[in-house]
């Protein structure tokens, strides 16, 4: 079996929990095209999440600073190779610099902000001795009558940002940090796109195939059923559907108009995200099973 291969049956069992065999057998029947092979697992049934790989690979912190000059804020996510690494007083400061320099040359783009930090990165190499990297950072600017909020968990693994309508600094943090514990991908349901929508759709569509509840079902009913499955599951990562982490007998969604409030925009950063940690048994571990 090619490394390739191996390599994208850890990435496609992180994403779904299904197992070894039936993660291969979906990447051969679908040519190893990743999404296609995700599809196929949940279309069979045989994915136990409908969820992106998550799971935290990478040492780092997420910072939030505000200029006392311009007023405005940044989130960024500086990455390290070592949690030992990331708990120093060193890197701390390394992120906090990389912040400054952001905000001072109004740096547009994750190029850009290389650029304009490569010497703090070098230097912070010869002297830690691990390889940095900034990942990703974004600034938001509050208006007239606005207000950015912003809450750390973890000492730095979840950064959030918020900006809302009114200057209400304790509501701020209330939404950052039901952001923070629900990870939400919408803020509300228009938000998501059309293309979104309909590609879960023929995902559920196919599913209901092989579902013995559903198959028999006259397509005027199923077409409802699966709707209602679609609206669930995006209910999930909605901000405005989410039960609030303050108060669960009331969505987000009806706690700000309770408080006459508008989420304007919110940015979520949880460190390493997305990004795979290197194991180096994993290989051995799917020779042994799927030989």
């Amino acid at each position: 079996m090619g490394n390739n291969l191996i390599e994208l049956i850890k990435i496609l069992r992180d994403r779904t929990g299904a197992g070894l065999m039936d993660c291969k057998g979906a990447l051969l029947a679908n040519d190893c095209d990743l999404e296609k092979a995700h599809d196929w697992l949940r279309e069979k049934g045989l994915a136990k999440a409908a969820k992106k790989a998550s799971r935290i690979a990478a040492e780092g912190l997420a910072v939030v600073k505000t200029c006392s000059c311009c007023g405005r804020t940044i989130v960024l996510e500086v990455n390290c190779e070592t949690d030992f690494v990331s708990k120093g007083d060193a890197f701390r400061e390394l992120c906090e610099e990389c912040a400054d320099l952001i905000l001072k040359n109004n740096c547009q783009t994750v190029e850009e902000a290389k650029a304009a930090t490569e010497a703090l990165f070098v230097d912070a190499t010869v002297k830690m001795g691990e390889k940095f990297d900034l990942r990703r950072f974004q600034v938001l600017e509050q208006g007239e009558g606005e207000l950015v909020g912003s809450y750390i968990h973890n000492g730095g693994k979840i950064a959030v940002l918020v900006k809302i309508n009114k200057e209400d600094a304790d509501i701020a943090k209330q939404l950052a940090m039901h952001i923070a514990a629900n990870n939400p991908v919408y803020a509300k349901e228009c938000d998501i796109p059309a293309e979104v929508i309909a590609h879960e759709k023929a995902i559920q569509t196919e599913a209901a195939k092989t579902d013995e509840k559903l198959c028999n079902k006259p397509a005027e009913v199923l077409s409802k059923i699966l709707d209602g499955k679609v609206k669930k599951i995006f209910a999930e990562t909605t901000l405005e559907h989410q039960p609030f982490l303050m108060d669960d007998s009331k969505t987000v969604g009806q706690f700000l108009k309770e408080k006459g409030i508008e989420l304007l925009t919110f940015v979520r950063y949880q460190v390493g995200e997305g990004i795979e940690k290197r194991q180096d048994d994993f290989a051995s571990e799917v020779m042994s099973q799927v030989k």
